[in-house]
């Protein structure tokens, strides 16, 4: 996985546990896609402090990753239903039985809602 999209998941989880500025730093860096540059002239910092606080903001976010494995569960778990529904896919195309066919829409439908 990209490091950009592994911290912006990880923003998305851990992210009230960073302080204020680190959150919106680190928001504004990889969620909205501003410069370092731009980020300082809107906080009236540096660039360099932006930077500082963006890197401790990103070592507090693989802290707590490797501390609870929130993302590694979750990305697992979708892995996971993906082979589910993929096995359902090839029962449903060799069984001829309609009850069989109706629960297995069933199921894919409630583990759609999950995934």
């Amino acid at each position: 996985m990209e490091e950009k999209v592994k911290i912006s998941i990880l923003c998305q989880i851990y992210g009230k546990m960073l302080t204020q500025k680190q959150y919106e730093l680190i928001n504004d860096y990889y969620n909205n896609d501003l410069s370092l540059s731009e980020i300082a002239e809107n906080n009236h910092i540096t660039r360099q402090a932006v930077r500082d606080i963006i890197k401790k903001g990103e070592n507090k976010l693989f802290e707590l990753e490797e501390k609870l494995t929130f993302m590694e569960k979750t990305l697992k778990q979708e892995k996971q239903l993906q082979q589910v529904l993929q096995e359902l896919s090839k029962i449903e195309d060799t069984s001829s039985d309609k009850k069989v066919a109706k629960i297995l829409e069933r199921v894919r439908e409630e583990l759609n809602c999950l995934a």
